[in-house]
């Protein structure tokens, strides 16, 4: 479906007001510190596009020359360029975020009190005499994460938001994927990120900043409660028009945020888009402008852009190994109606050889009547670094292309010799030559990898009311330990994926006790009673091993 872009508001030749530093009161008598960008239009009032987080509202972003727009004093880190939209006709606030920046006071970030203070903010800003009223919210990662959790706050001056690569569920998306502590990333974020813009000039004239415990909260708080549920998406809460965007490749922090957004807010007006590249370059594409436009053209300034009448749900499609964007594709819904659900059965025929490159077992349509297990140290090496770790499945090549796209789920049944067991799946594209197909990753190089999933063992209770047949929802409330021996059933959520795997491909499953290739700097806390262990994977006969994949046929014209 083409899409309609004549009805778009048009660059106008506004001088640009900049207002820096503007005190913004809160609640509680304290204020924080912004900066307003805004097209000088007389008397004439604009809606406003609000962001707030702890990265330096004044620290400019030097993007790279292969982003299409190119850099200027304006430009900031996951955030909308004013050269660009306050010629359409809105302004634009960028809020330090309490402690961080020029704000005074303690950073909590990601916290419960930061959402309030955005809620704050958006009221403020929407009773300036320059704005129209109508409140819009953009921008990419902890600028995305903002908008779910201060949606759900309902500020009534909020009248759409674009969370682009936005991770929702603090504990499932970002810190504790299948129970499992993503140490890599949280991590590095917590002192190469927060840190970074702290410890610098601001923390001159606001010393008391950094005392914050973040990393120790996260950590002592191991299991799902009410500490993550206080600073994540109330999806029942969020009513607000929403535009939720993921990538394909950030498998391993956002995406799982903006589809779970989708299928589960309670906005009556929402839409889908789930692409690929970088972090930051679809954001700055000109076809990614052209959307959040249309979008929040509809919603803050009423223009009737065409693009609430187009499928919710816009998609695109990846064929394997560009370095280029694919074609997008409309669709009704996600997952899609016509997904035909596919059990490949593990099917174990052989011993490990301690060969990465050779699959131990098949994935097959037909469940295998003959039982068999494979058993595999559960602390050596993974792959793509030293030595071979875990154990992998393949299909037969494919006989013709055929497109895996949704979410997927690992049923595993699994034993071990300690009181848990780690389970890292990774779905791999590979090619004719052997070879993994690679696909861009979140930082813009190569990724040997389609998509991942995670579970310890001990976390396996299901969450009845919230799990889907084809994704599960563990609770994480509680530890079900492994007895030596005991064979448990596993069902891994594997976060959703868009790939044609073309004739004479295969898909290989990678199932191993910690990260396996494709895993960037998202690594995992490697649990010390893995050490001396064995995990043992049963298929076949009464423990039907098998992952689920979305295979969708082509749309009937």
């Amino acid at each position: 479906m083409a899409e309609k872009t004549a009805a778009v508001s048009q660059p106008r030749d506004y001088p640009l007001l900049v207002e820096k530093d503007v005190q913004i009161p809160l609640r509680d008598g304290t204020f924080l510190y912004g900066d307003v960008f805004r097209p000088d239009g007389g008397a004439e009032r604009f809606p406003v596009i609000m962001n707030t987080g702890p990265y330096q509202k004044d620290k400019v972003w030097v993007p790279p020359a292969s982003v299409e727009e190119k850099p200027n004093p304006y430009m900031n880190w996951e955030t909308a360029n004013p050269l660009w939209w306050c010629p359409r006709g809105y302004a634009l606030l960028r809020v330090d975020s309490r402690g961080s920046g020029k704000s005074p006071g303690q950073s909590e970030p990601s916290s419960y009190q930061e959402a309030v203070d955005a809620y704050d903010c958006i009221e403020w800003v929407a009773r300036q005499p320059w704005c129209t009223g109508n409140v819009g919210a953009l921008g990419i990662s902890y600028h995305a994460n903002f908008q779910w959790r201060v949606a759900g706050l309902q500020p009534p001056s909020l009248k759409a938001m674009i969370p682009w690569e936005g991770r929702a569920d603090l504990y499932r998306d970002q810190v504790y994927h299948g129970g499992i502590f993503a140490v890599g990333f949280i991590s590095n974020w917590h002192t190469a990120q927060t840190a970074h813009h702290l410890l610098g000039k601001p923390r001159s004239y606001n010393p008391d900043s950094f005392h914050n415990d973040l990393l120790w909260q996260y950590m002592s708080h191991d299991l799902d409660s009410e500490f993550w549920r206080m600073i994540s998406a109330r999806w029942d809460r969020i009513t607000v028009p929403l535009y939720s965007v993921g990538n394909w490749g950030g498998f391993s922090l956002h995406l799982r945020g903006n589809t779970e957004g989708y299928m589960c807010a309670a906005s009556k007006h929402k839409k889908l888009r789930i692409h690929t590249g970088s972090h930051f370059h679809p954001f700055h594409s000109e076809e990614g402008r052209l959307d959040q436009l249309r979008f929040l053209d509809y919603w803050l300034k009423g223009i009737d852009t065409g693009i609430m009448d187009e499928p919710p749900v816009k998609l695109e499609i990846r064929t394997g190994g560009s370095t280029r964007p694919y074609a997008f594709r409309f669709e009704n819904e996600w997952p899609i109606a016509r997904t035909q659900w596919t059990k490949m059965f593990l099917k174990i025929d052989r011993e490990p050889t301690g060969d990465a490159n050779v699959a131990e077992g098949e994935l097959a349509t037909a469940l295998p009547q003959k039982a068999g297990k494979l058993t595999y140290a559960a602390s050596s090496g993974s792959h793509g670094h030293a030595g071979h770790s875990g154990v992998s499945f393949e299909t037969a090549p494919m006989a013709a292309d055929t497109e895996v796209t949704g979410p997927l789920v690992l049923n595993l049944w699994v034993s071990s010799t300690s009181e848990d067991a780690d389970i890292f799946a990774t779905i791999r594209n590979i090619g004719l030559d052997g070879k993994d197909v690679c696909e861009v990753g979140q930082r813009g190089d190569p990724v040997a990898c389609v998509t991942k999933g995670w579970l310890r063992a001990s976390h396996r209770k299901l969450d009845a009311k919230k799990s889907l047949p084809y994704r599960p929802y563990h609770a994480h409330d509680e530890r079900w330990w492994l007895k030596a021996g005991e064979i448990v059933e596993c069902q891994v959520e594997i976060w959703p994926t868009s790939m044609v795997f073309e004739k004479g491909h295969k898909l290989r499953l990678d199932i191993t006790p910690c990260d396996g290739v494709g895993t960037q700097h998202f690594t995992h806390y490697s649990a010390d009673y893995n050490a001396g262990a064995e995990n043992t994977i049963y298929a076949g006969g009464e423990k039907a091993s098998y992952l689920l994949l979305p295979v969708v046929p082509p749309k009937i014209s």
